[in-house]
């Protein structure tokens, strides 16, 4: 991971005995073992008022830096009436982390925010240690988990759009760092180098974005063409949006109790029990103060939400940040202009409720509680999405000729075909079929 965990060599010198140096030449091996160096931590925040959730974002934090490989010492908050411009902390903490530093052995420090080019490098300068905010620990994670080739180009656009606005400010750790763009060394024509370098990788990537845009349109034309509904499954990072997935369609993506455990989307048809059809997409998590090149490297992926028909809002009940977690989800998807979609809101992991808690969400237009790990009521899901999808057809009750038979046929394709009865006279259906059918049916 380039941001959190750093290969260290260590060489091992082969030797020949002396009692076989009459006979042999003497053979020197050299033998190279990449190892990985644990990363211990100190988390820093500033917090600006008295009312806020300053330690509930450390706690995210810790479970962020856990994901990414590193072991988090300490969390260290300091009050201020605003956060410094030039070194994020005041004079006094900055002396304060340094001493925990070495008392805990650490080997650098990640901030709660994202830090300006300036504050990374005087925050380096006076700690002499790594510094990292909120960001750059994001997108190593995302480094790691990106498995498609839309995935990686995302982070790695990511990666780069962030490490040109602060070349100036991470001279110092990219040349302790060795290797890739900017490492070299902190010469003002270096970094002009590699600004131009970065630029011009930026535009590639943004070109191999398009051609995945336009073969993601093509396959959207095909679900119009074909009348096929599509929720898009979205929520706060780990709520359990991929295990909902994978309970409903045996989908069989990674499902795992850490932030971000799923990156690239998946989408899988879903056959409700009436046999009308769903294609569900699932969607990378959402989380506090999600970095801005995310939203825009992640537009692509996420702009599924945005040309989906339901939003399945996935909420882990259980979590104490609810609320918040809820609002944030909404905040995001303001942000990629997701608006005037029917909303399912779905409390998750009511397995793991001690009470009964009062769960609402007045944004939502319905709201189910389930355990998508054990299936408890998940049936009552299915039955909400059976009743959207209905609500969204015409009532049809017509005798079809037998001539006309290939018109069932439809109507048992992209429609609800409720009963069916031959007759003297043809063929008596009574169904719920698509706007857009409707008049070719009649």
């Amino acid at each position: 991971m380039s941001g959190i965990v750093h290969g260290c060599k260590s060489r091992k010198m082969g030797s020949s005995g002396s009692g076989f140096s009459d006979k042999k030449e003497k053979s020197v091996a050299e033998l190279y073992e990449l190892k990985e160096a644990e990363e211990r931590v100190i988390l820093i925040a500033v917090r600006t008022c008295e009312e806020d959730d300053t330690e509930a974002c450390l706690e995210e934090l810790e479970e962020l830096v856990k994901t990414a490989g590193a072991v988090t010492v300490d969390k260290m908050i300091q009050n201020r009436e605003r956060i410094h411009p030039g070194t994020y902390l005041g004079k006094g903490k900055i002396e304060e982390v340094r001493e925990r530093l070495w008392e805990l052995g650490g080997t650098g420090v990640v901030c709660d925010d994202e830090l300006s080019p300036a504050q990374l490098k005087n925050l380096e300068d006076a700690l002499d240690t790594k510094v990292m905010d909120r960001t750059m620990v994001i997108l190593d994670i995302f480094a790691a988990r990106a498995n498609t080739r839309e995935g990686k180009i995302q982070v790695e656009l990511a990666q780069l759009k962030y490490r040109a606005a602060r070349l100036v400010g991470l001279r110092n750790s990219l040349s302790r760092l060795g290797g890739g763009i900017g490492t070299r060394g902190p010469g003002e024509k270096k970094l002009e180098i590699d600004r131009r370098l970065i630029h011009d990788r930026i535009s590639q990537l943004k070109e191999e974005l398009k051609d995945v845009e336009r073969h993601r349109e093509v396959q959207r034309q095909q679900r119009e063409k074909a009348h096929t509904q599509v929720a898009a499954i979205v929520g706060y990072t780990n709520a359990g949006k991929s295990t909902l997935l994978n309970y409903l369609t045996d989908a069989g993506i990674l499902a795992e109790d850490k932030l971000f455990a799923t990156l690239d989307p998946t989408t899988r048809n879903l056959e409700l029990p009436s046999g009308q059809q769903i294609l569900l997409t699932d969607t990378v998590g959402f989380i506090r103060k999600l970095p801005h090149h995310l939203i825009e490297a992640f537009k692509s992926t996420l702009e599924e939400a945005r040309y989906s028909d339901i939003i399945l809002h996935v909420v882990d009940a259980s979590n104490p940040q609810m609320d918040m977690q809820m609002h944030i989800v909404y905040e995001t998807l303001k942000q990629l202009q997701v608006t005037d979609k029917i909303i399912v809101t779905v409390f998750n992991k009511m397995d793991q409720l001690d009470s009964d808690v009062i769960l609402k969400d007045l944004s939502a237009d319905y709201q189910v509680k389930i355990s998508a790990r054990t299936g408890e009521n998940v049936d009552s899901l299915l039955d909400t999405l059976e009743e959207i999808l209905r609500n969204q057809k015409i009532y049809l009750e017509k005798t079809y000729s037998y001539q006309e038979a290939g018109k069932i046929q439809q109507i048992r394709k992209y429609g609800e075909l409720l009963s069916e009865e031959y007759t003297q006279d043809g063929i008596a259906v009574t169904a719920y079929v698509p706007a857009e059918l409707y008049g070719q049916l009649v």
